[in-house]
């Protein structure tokens, strides 16, 4: 049996047996400005040849940083290129070097995919794990989860950890001068948060910490929600000019922090399932996890029924900050209802998180949700 397989399996028994209220979270998050060059401070406590996991971008822009930190520190540093996608064949690869370069620490620096991939990596062997974000577009640095997809970009399934990352080290200065479509995505991603803990709480699902929902993890979601209200769109046009505000700082945490902590110990719901569905879909491939997760947010709450006031404020939200609100937006100009439906029925599958809805769950069901999420988006631009 393959490891993520089992690893699978465990969660799930943990889910099926567990009554208990849980919370995770990483064992330390810092965030501020220029905090990459003191990542050998927090290195050197956990490893001497730390395995760093970057893409080649990311290398050429910030590998000094980390170069110059552990200057005089005695450690011996790997550098290896992300493939580009958290696949089984590149953890696999990975594993490998880090097992023959003799690697005791991992560092993973860059984009949700690259902390995914890091911290499976770190799993099986057994080293722990820093994450370094040098964009906010995810909650994935503070999980215990990586979502593994095929090589070419479909959902596979999720990889229960048993641990948070040791570190997860936010330099905002770095994550400022990122692209704002990088942020504003990771405000689609934390949009989902509150809802998807909501429907959990409601449904009395197990999240995936293990457990039951804590007030502790809705009060960080709630938080995360009124945040991205707040100052999203202030966020938004700062990062644009490529500098770092109050609102910006409060954004990356919302995004990585609250959303983070929120997402995994409050539970998954509708929304990343019906981004999970929209992975088959070829016209989708070129949008960031949260602009998927965006629309499936949207998506949700239509399955829901939710009041006009709160699909007004969610709708008025994502066209302000640029996330998608129609098949247009997601690259679908000619909506095919069969490509639709296999999207549909590939969220609604049992081994996703759809089921932790609390209404009723059926591809068709999903489908009509989808257009009339569709429906909306258009009508609050004027196309209808």
């Amino acid at each position: 049996m393959y490891m993520s397989e089992y690893m699978h399996m465990q969660h799930k028994e943990r889910k099926d047996s567990i009554m208990a209220n849980v919370i995770i979270s990483p064992s330390k998050y810092v965030q501020g400005a220029g905090e990459l060059a003191n990542v050998a401070e927090y290195a050197v406590k956990l490893g001497k040849k730390p395995f760093i996991l970057i893409s080649e971008g990311g290398r050429k822009r910030v590998g000094g940083t980390i170069e110059d930190s552990f200057k005089d520190t005695g450690c011996e540093l790997v550098f290896e290129i992300f493939n580009g996608e958290c696949s089984r064949k590149e953890i696999d690869r990975l594993v490998a070097i880090v097992k023959e370069k003799g690697c005791d620490l991992v560092l993973g620096v860059g984009g949700g995919k690259i902390f995914d991939t890091a911290k499976a990596v770190a799993y099986y062997t057994e080293n722990p794990v820093i994450i370094c974000p040098t964009i906010a577009a995810t909650d994935a640095p503070c999980s215990a989860l990586t979502v593994v997809y095929t090589d070419d970009g479909v959902f596979e399934e999720y990889l229960w950890l048993p641990a948070n990352p040791n570190l997860v080290l936010v330099d905002t200065d770095i994550i400022a001068k990122a692209p704002a479509r990088l942020l504003v995505s990771g405000m689609g991603d934390a949009l989902a948060t509150y809802f998807e803990a909501k429907a959990c709480q409601i449904s009395n699902a197990t999240s995936c910490a293990g457990g039951k929902v804590t007030v502790a993890a809705m009060t960080l979601a709630k938080a995360c929600y009124d945040t991205l209200i707040e100052e999203g769109v202030k966020a938004k046009l700062a990062v644009e000019q490529n500098v770092c505000t109050p609102a910006v700082e409060k954004i990356i945490e919302a995004n990585t922090l609250l959303s983070g902590i929120g997402f995994e110990s409050g539970g998954l719901a509708g929304a990343h399932a019906i981004h999970n569905g929209l992975t088959c879909i070829k016209e989708c491939h070129h949008l960031y996890h949260g602009e998927k997760v965006a629309f499936g947010t949207l998506t949700q709450l239509v399955l829901e029924n939710a009041d006009e006031d709160l699909l007004d404020e969610v709708i008025s939200f994502c066209m302000e900050v640029g996330l998608p609100t129609t098949f247009a937006d997601l690259g679908i100009e000619n909506p095919d209802k069969d490509a639709l439906m296999e999207a549909a029925t590939l969220a609604a599958a049992p081994t996703d998180t759809l089921g932790n809805e609390p209404v009723e769950i059926t591809p068709e069901k999903v489908y009509a949700a989808m257009v009339g999420a569709d429906a909306l988006g258009r009508y609050y631009k004027g196309l209808e």
